[in-house]
């Protein structure tokens, strides 16, 4: 009798999964582990397929007969083997879209993917009978499924730019339906995937988090920002009380997309704002105009109260470096970049007298920094010169010992 891994013990204890069926015989597996290709790869990964993990076994996707060796008998009436790309989401539907299945196994999984499915682009256009669009097994994987909270399944956050990418960055595959490939390239150098990738920050978006899942489907103009606003929630706030809500909704512009782009989504700086190369305020406002104006100035005010954050920041490393304490200040530092990003969010809703208010209230906050700062590299200038003049005055006490203790030993040999 086969012995279950240490991996299904595991996720048994942890999750209180069905133990029945993971010590039984399967002559299915055996048998596919002795072939080649992929008939032998499907029997490899099901070693670590979740479905195995619960207890379930190839006959009860397939049919068959697994406790007999005999091929014939194996494949008896009830096999119903590998179903066709275009019946595969009916086919994973079969128990997880059935209530009373799951609640079995996992009651907390949502029963409605498969309606859903229906609902996206893919469902769609599968239905129109494409079966070149992602089905089931195209996101999950057919016999290696794992759940999304597992880092090498295909549906974890960090691997799921990679999943839709097997597709949209196709070229060929994509120049099919006149769509761009170019998304997941743009992606990986966006600020999202920075977050995602390099700070392993799991609730940074992926292309799930603004397309959806199992319904997958393009955001129309309109929803663009409903969708940033589901991190974004005081930006999108600001933007709807501003000058521009208006003006974009006229024009039909994906309001957020507009200045800060869709999947090449870069970190926003002072560069965006103003009206010099690379400000997205150029793209509409004509040079010398009153919105041109107000955006060159706005521009200054936050790179003038960012140059001070940042001299403060200098001075307190500076006296830090030199052993002054300066906890307090920095302290008081963080409230000072607190307004700072408080003040660049508020250019969302273009009220310039918020937007000086809040950078008076930095400043005044700054002021008391840098007053800190001034004070502590005074201390530890003033601390040198006291350690010169002590330096200096031990030096000469040194010598004048010196030369007494010479004077004794002449006065002692002259004796």
């Amino acid at each position: 009798m086969k012995r279950p891994t240490f991996a299904s013990l595991f996720v048994i204890g942890f999750l209180g999964l069905p133990a029945a069926g993971l010590a039984q015989g399967n002559s299915c597996l055996d048998c596919h582990k002795e072939l080649d290709g992929a008939l032998q790869a499907a029997a490899v990964a099901f070693a670590q397929d979740v479905h195995g993990q619960f207890g379930l076994s190839c006959r009860d996707c397939h049919g068959g007969n697994p406790a007999t060796d005999d091929v014939d008998k194996a494949k008896d009436k009830s096999f119903k083997g590998a179903p066709k790309r275009e019946r595969i989401p009916e086919f994973c539907g079969g128990c997880h879209a059935d209530a009373a299945k799951m609640r079995g196994f996992n009651p907390s999984l949502r029963v409605d993917q498969l309606d859903q499915y229906w609902t996206s682009r893919h469902g769609q256009r599968l239905k129109a009978g494409d079966a070149k669009v992602a089905v089931c097994t195209d996101c999950h994987g057919a016999h290696g499924v794992q759940t999304a909270r597992f880092p090498k399944s295909m549906t974890f956050p960090w691997n799921i730019p990679q999943t839709c990418g097997r597709c949209h960055a196709d070229k060929a595959l994509m120049a099919s339906y006149l769509l761009p490939a170019g998304q997941l390239e743009d992606y990986r150098a966006s600020v999202h995937a920075r977050a995602l990738f390099d700070k392993k920050d799991l609730s940074a978006p992926a292309c799930n988090d603004c397309h959806g899942n199992h319904g997958a489907y393009p955001p129309e103009v309109g929803s663009v920002s409903g969708v940033c606003r589901q991190c974004h929630p005081s930006a999108g706030e600001l933007f709807a009380k501003s000058p521009h809500k208006k003006a974009f909704v006229e024009i039909e512009a994906g309001e957020c997309g507009a200045c800060h782009g869709n999947h090449k989504i870069e970190a926003p700086t002072n560069a965006l704002i103003g009206s010099t190369a690379g400000s997205a305020c150029i793209q509409c406002h004509e040079a010398g105009s009153k919105a041109w104006t107000t955006a060159a100035e706005l521009r200054s005010l936050l790179e003038e109260f960012e140059s001070g954050t940042a001299s403060a920041e200098v001075a307190l490393d500076a006296a830090d470096r030199k052993g002054v304490e300066v906890s307090e200040a920095r302290f008081k530092l963080q409230d000072v970049h607190t307004i700072l990003v408080s003040a660049k969010n508020l250019t969302h809703g273009l009220d310039l007298a918020e937007i000086r208010k809040a950078i008076v209230d930095g400043e005044n906050a700054l002021a008391e920094v840098e007053a800190a700062g001034q004070k502590a590299l005074a201390e530890a200038r003033f601390r040198r010169r006291g350690l010169v003049v002590a330096t200096i005055c031990l030096a000469l006490l040194a010598a004048a010992l010196a030369l007494k203790i010479r004077r004794l030993k002449e006065k002692r040999m002259a004796s």
